[in-house]
């Protein structure tokens, strides 16, 4: 595309060239008889100019009068003294009303106007050989023409071979940058590929956080703002205990690696061990979970928040092990490799570091500027990221036990949600600011991938085989993304299915054949989902 810009006393014109048919028409009408153009003009200001009053015969005498005398202007190539000696006759020459000042100050402007666009014509006139040149290059380089003419008809291309070779280098070229961006415009994957299996309804209160189990039996945990955490079966959705320990809203819930023991803390700044033993039901007694596709149950009035399976479960209201250090709400918490110890994240701006056996506190991890929002430990090594709301992630090395060392990691302009790592050498951290970035280990002074969306993302999970990116976001969507930034999925919502609140948290759990992914939100339900990974793969 090539601009023009010319003009005088804020008189601009501008000729876009985006293709070759537009530079036919354009330079068409550019090269118009120019004297219609200012004959037009004349009689427009000869006729706003106020007549002598008298009767109505009479103004309409004098008005066919002037018109019988109007003026006509050619377009000359004359020089200054031409112009100006043409003015007088046509001054001498012309029956008007108007003062002769007047006059000539309008043949004045008219003659400008007239080489204003001489000017145009003649630049045009040079784009058109420009153009001519371009298209001898672009011939040159595989493409052929038909009609070059530019002032008879629009320039026509040949689908030849040569031709698709250079669109084809375009592709390559920019098939990277191009990639992620026409991803986020995908159709949403059919439900064939994201089935939404079951629905786990019992809390009274928003749910921030759920996890599933590392040891057998398999279940699903919840915490929710109501001040309890539940266990759940995955294959029925029937409540298999409630956890009642807490005085405050239970804001995270993990697993021991080996043993039947969950970490949850708290808004009433402690954090919490404590010992389950649950039986799964039989098919016989299996749990069918009310199905309300049309109500909404953040709505509901709290009597009916409590289904009839979490009010006969078993209940817990003892812990085996009460962390307290903390002088604000407890956020995260969880285990270090190996279950000897933990790692809690508190809005007191600091991250504790425990022993399990003897429930004392190890490090205090300080540094961040405001509250932490999230802490994850690696699956294999002694390393725990934390984030926080001063748009920063700091990753603390416990692998030497005589050094410990922290990096702070600025790659987010909003609250830092959540950060996790990888089963491989990756971190991935999620913000408010509608990011989510990818950071390699090795070398974390740039992301690897960014992905934008259009909406604040919650705590984040990263599937271990296939790394697969589940993404909770707070218009209620949930979308799935690979490590390179290329969105695979967005979960079926509906009014019928799907989460009717933010949604707050994900969780893979690859290993069970009915639903690998679970989510979580604030409308008091966390959903088990079917993901055909290999199906998704495939349309990726």
């Amino acid at each position: 595309n090539k601009t023009v810009k010319t003009g005088r006393r804020d008189s601009v014109i501008v000729a876009h060239f985006s293709s070759s048919s537009s530079c036919a028409t354009l330079s068409h009408r550019l090269s118009c008889d120019f004297s219609s153009f200012r004959l037009w003009l004349h009689l427009v200001l000869e006729a706003a100019m106020p007549v002598e009053s008298g009767s109505s015969a009479a103004a309409r005498q004098q008005k066919q009068k002037r018109k019988s005398h109007s003026l006509s202007i050619r377009r000359t190539n004359s020089t200054e003294q031409d112009r100006s000696g043409l003015q007088r006759d046509m001054l001498e020459g012309q029956d008007s009303k108007l003062p002769l000042s007047l006059r000539s100050n309008l043949l004045d402007l008219f003659s400008q106007i007239e080489r204003e666009f001489e000017n145009l014509y003649i630049e045009n006139l040079e784009l058109r050989r420009e153009i001519e040149t371009l298209n001898d290059r672009l011939a040159a380089e595989g493409q052929t023409f038909e009609g070059a003419d530019l002032a008879k008809g629009a320039l026509k291309t040949k689908a030849s071979h040569s031709t698709s070779q250079l669109s084809q280098k375009l592709k390559t070229t920019y098939k990277a940058s191009t990639s992620k961006i026409v991803s986020s415009f995908k159709a949403t994957t059919s439900r064939a590929v994201c089935q939404l299996v079951r629905e786990y309804v019992g809390h009274r209160d928003g749910i921030w956080d759920l996890s599933v189990t590392r040891t057998q039996p398999v279940v699903l945990g919840t915490a929710s703002a109501d001040h309890t955490a539940m266990l759940w079966s995955i294959e029925t959705g029937k409540c298999l205990l409630k956890y009642l320990g807490h005085q405050g809203s239970v804001n995270s819930i993990k697993f021991h690696p080996t043993e039947q023991m969950a970490l949850t803390a708290s808004g009433d700044q402690t954090a919490h061990i404590w010992r389950y033993m649950v039986q799964l039901p039989t098919p016989q007694t299996c749990f069918c979970t009310p199905c309300e596709d049309d109500v909404d149950f953040s709505d509901k009035d709290e009597a009916d928040g409590e289904i009839d399976g979490p009010n006969d479960c078993p209940s817990i209201r003892v812990a085996t092990t009460t962390l307290r250090s903390h002088q604000g709400v407890v956020i995260a918490a969880d285990w270090l490799v190996g279950g000897k110890q933990v790692v809690t994240a508190s809005w007191d701006r600091a991250a504790n570091l425990y022993d399990v056996e003897t429930s004392e506190l190890v490090h205090s991890l300080t540094g961040h500027d405001q509250e932490l929002t999230h802490c994850c430990t690696h699956p294999t090594q002694r390393l725990v990221v934390t984030s926080s709301r001063d748009t920063t992630f700091r990753l603390w090395d416990f692998r030497d036990p005589s050094i410990h060392s922290v990096n702070v990691f600025q790659g987010h302009t909003d609250t830092v949600t959540s950060a996790v790592f990888t089963v491989g050498d990756n971190v991935v951290s999620g913000s408010d600011d509608r990011t989510v970035k990818v950071w390699d280990l090795k070398n974390m002074r740039s992301p690897i991938a960014t992905i934008r969306t259009d909406s604040a993302v919650n705590r984040i999970s990263v599937s271990v085989n296939q790394k697969i990116i589940a993404l909770p976001h707070d218009n209620r969507q949930v979308r799935l993304f690979d490590m390179s930034g290329v969105r695979l999925a967005r979960l079926p919502r509906s009014n019928r299915q799907g989460h009717r609140r933010m949604v707050c948290c994900s969780a893979w759990c690859e290993d069970n054949t009915s639903c690998n992914l679970f989510t979580c939100g604030f409308d008091r339900q966390a959903i088990g989902w079917n993901i055909n990974i290999p199906a998704l793969l495939q349309e990726k």
